[in-house]
């Protein structure tokens, strides 16, 4: 599976309603940490179906930023069963981010 680009209108089915943990990586276009971790999230996304992992570009969708609180990008959040559970800010391992999952 691919990473799924999330915007306020399919946030609500994509995250929200998902039967499966969500990685999402809250990033810019121009942000470089954000385009230095970007190879691991699309990894991440290709080797394990069993989550969903999205991104989503604070400029496009601003008010999901705002509710999640993000100052700095990039932030990654792992949202099980609605609800986020874990929150990391700034550019991390492979290995961070699926214990972020687990």
């Amino acid at each position: 599976m691919s990473v799924i680009h999330v915007t306020n209108e399919n946030f609500e089915e994509v995250v929200m309603n998902s039967d499966t943990a969500v990685l999402v990586d809250f990033s810019a276009t121009w942000c470089g940490p954000c385009q230095m971790i970007a190879p691991t999230i699309e990894e991440i996304a290709d080797e394990y179906d069993e989550y969903t992992v999205v991104k989503i570009d604070v400029d496009d969708s601003p008010e999901l930023a705002v509710k999640y609180g993000i100052v700095s990008i990039p932030t990654l959040i792992v949202i099980k069963n609605g609800e986020a559970v874990s929150k990391a800010v700034g550019l991390r391992s492979k290995e961070e981010i699926l214990d972020m999952l687990d």
